[in-house]
């Protein structure tokens, strides 16, 4: 939900209601995670999604009765066996969805953290799920150095905030369940929201621009960054959301990452990409990867070596990057990197779909990727 926030609260600011949808959990094939949210705005305009098509206009539905009555939802969807045009999810899995309007206070919540999450900070959101004539939904958001709002009992928000903290390392949803005593239990919706992974491009080409573009597009934090200022500017990089002039190899000793981070080394020259490539290697890093020739890889392995790399961290290295795909273009090298960072991520073949069997989508959650649920 965290990409719909800053439009929930321009329509909350307008004075406008609106209903969220998200997704709680996943059994089965699905095609989007938990986390994936729709919203509803008192005018029908609708945003994002839960179910990628099949579900929509029935979710959408529910969120039109619960802004009229004001009493959240836990529904529940699958496939039907009877019915194939039943309303259900038609690969095969079952997903349960929480319905919501979004009150005064969980927009407070909401606005509290919207800084943390544009600072690129992270940040939890806990949900209690309704249960059949209990409660309203309650919110709480925590960030590394406060936070807000209520579950509506002081002994569930000191379990929440003990459980939330831990989670601001990770980009996950869970459902945790707590025993109020009397109360009974309660279920309560982690969301943590983890900042985008970042994709550190080397090279201002044509087809850095390229790689650039796919990866904002997959929901990567994008740096473009090379040494010579006449190629490195935000008009030739418009989807980079930074561009940096700067001695690559310098760029990133000086610069954070984490085991998310991507590298894409595009210059295929050995003044720039052997020292740069030497620093990514000897990183927890996702994914390194080199454009260039055969012959350049060649070169660059018998460099590396030269420069003090392990062969094991050499191993690490995906040159020339990308799948097997036939292309050649900027474009065509960027797809082909991108398919190959996705297959990497998930531990997948990249072979065609056709040709295997089992799941199509996976199981839990995906380990390394953006934040791309809705």
């Amino acid at each position: 939900m965290r990409h719909l926030v800053p439009r929930v609260l321009e329509w909350r600011a307008a004075g406008a209601r609106c209903a969220v949808a998200s997704v709680v959990a996943v059994r089965g094939s699905a095609p989007l995670r938990p986390g994936a949210a729709l919203c509803v705005h008192s005018d029908g305009t609708a945003l994002g999604s839960v179910s990628g098509g099949c579900v929509e206009g029935t979710v959408y539905d529910l969120a039109r009765e619960v802004l009229a009555s004001g009493q959240a939802r836990l529904v529940s969807f699958g496939y039907s066996d009877d019915d194939a045009f039943a309303v259900g999810l038609m690969c095969g899995g079952e997903i349960d969805v929480l319905v919501q309007a979004v009150e005064d206070d969980t927009a407070r919540v909401l606005a509290a953290a919207q800084p943390a999450v544009a600072a690129r900070r992270p940040v939890v959101l806990a949900r209690t799920l309704p249960e059949p004539g209990g409660p309203a939904v309650g919110a709480v958001a925590v960030w590394q150095d406060g936070h807000l709002g209520s579950t509506g009992s002081a002994d569930l928000d000191l379990a929440v905030l003990a459980d939330a903290r831990p989670m601001l390392r990770r980009d996950d949803t869970a459902v945790r369940s707590y025993d109020l005593g009397a109360r009974g239990g309660t279920r309560v919706l982690f969301e943590a929201w983890a900042p985008a992974p970042r994709l550190l491009v080397f090279g201002a080409n044509a087809h850095a621009a390229a790689v650039s573009r796919i990866g904002a597009f997959l929901g990567y934090h994008v740096t473009v960054c090379d040494a010579r200022a006449t190629f490195t500017t935000p008009e030739r990089f418009p989807d980079a959301h930074e561009v940096v002039v700067d001695w690559p190899h310098r760029y990133l000793a000086a610069t954070e990452t984490d085991h998310r981070t991507v590298v894409c080394v595009m210059t295929h020259d050995p003044k720039f990409d052997v020292p740069v490539l030497a620093e990514a290697l000897g990183r927890p890093l996702a994914y390194v990867g080199a454009l260039g020739s055969r012959r350049t890889q060649a070169r660059r392995l018998q460099d590396l070596v030269e420069a003090g790399v392990s062969p094991d961290d050499v191993a690490k290295l995906h040159a020339p990057l990308g799948l097997d795909l036939g292309g050649s273009t900027p474009q065509e090298t960027a797809v082909s990197f991108a398919a190959e960072l996705i297959a990497v991520r998930s531990g997948r073949s990249g072979r065609p779909l056709s040709l295997l069997d089992g799941p199509i989508h996976l199981q839990g959650p995906l380990t390394g990727a953006p934040g791309a649920v809705c």
